[in-house]
């Protein structure tokens, strides 16, 4: 798998992008995004841990994940088990994701004030007003991908709209925009400041990075271990190196208990956590 995963995800957002833009303009979305009910907001338990649990049909690394028979009954029951927000992919050519999948879990989410987060490869503040008609609380913002101007833009629209943002970050390099970001940022908008411990170039997970990276992450806001944590075992170890949410795709995907495997990596968390 070559290094430009994050150059070719781009380029399918820009080509998607084009052409929502063509079936609708953006001052009209604005418009629909303006008429939309306030989404649930994020909240994290006082016990120290969360877990951001995800939707994920396909990963390009493991291939087909899910069937997406009924993504409301999934999203439905992480809430249930405790989970503070759920991330729904939306791309559709490697992760066979669809903004119709967000609408139909964050519909399901809401009665329970739980919110939804957009997770694609965002380019552009239209695709951030498509997240908040679709219902979005939240929405992922990968710093890798994208140029400072291009990330205020996505920021200044969340803010906007009252979407928290989930940072991303892959490397050292990714963490020092961060800092710059949260200095600039965090009084006007709701960060969080993630870690992906997937190597770009293999697709493979590195669960050490998580750990390797956790004392550049900026302090003062939530820190979320991306990748990597699929037991509750992992879920101790990220807890134990100072994130304070786990974001969990295919591990949850692949369980035949799902809402079982929240509960028992808050369980673990949490412990450690609380014994901090």
């Amino acid at each position: 798998m070559s290094g430009s995963f994050l150059e070719d995800m781009a380029a399918g957002s820009r080509a998607r992008l084009a052409a929502a833009r063509r079936a609708e303009p953006q001052a009209a979305l604005a418009a629909r995004a303006q008429a939309c009910p306030t989404p649930p907001r994020l909240q994290l338990s006082a016990q120290g841990f969360d877990v951001i649990a995800e939707l994920k049909l396909r990963s390009p690394a493991a291939g087909r994940l899910a069937a997406a028979d009924d993504p409301a009954a999934r999203v439905t029951a992480y809430a249930r088990a405790g989970a503070a927000a759920v991330s729904v992919l939306t791309e559709p050519q490697r992760f066979d994701g669809s903004l119709t999948d967000l609408v139909r879990s964050a519909a399901a989410l809401a009665p329970l004030g739980i919110p939804a987060m957009r997770k694609d490869f965002l380019v552009d503040p239209y695709q951030v007003l498509e997240a908040r008609v679709a219902g979005a609380g939240g929405v992922l913002v990968i710093l890798r991908m994208l140029s400072r101007d291009e990330i205020e833009a996505l920021l200044e629209c969340a803010r906007t709209q009252q979407l928290f943002v989930l940072l991303e970050a892959f490397d050292a390099q990714d963490l020092e925009r961060m800092q710059e970001l949260v200095a600039a940022h965090a009084a006007h908008n709701v960060l969080l400041a993630g870690v992906n411990c997937r190597d770009l170039s293999t697709l493979a997970v590195v669960p050490q990075r998580l750990v390797d990276l956790a004392p550049l992450l900026p302090r003062g806001i939530p820190r979320v271990a991306e990748s990597g944590v699929g037991t509750a075992k992992d879920a101790r170890r990220v807890a134990a190196a100072g994130y304070d949410l786990a974001l969990v795709g295919s591990a949850l995907m692949q369980d035949a208990d799902p809402a079982a495997l929240v509960s028992s990596m808050l369980a673990a968390g949490r412990t450690v956590r609380g014994a901090a």
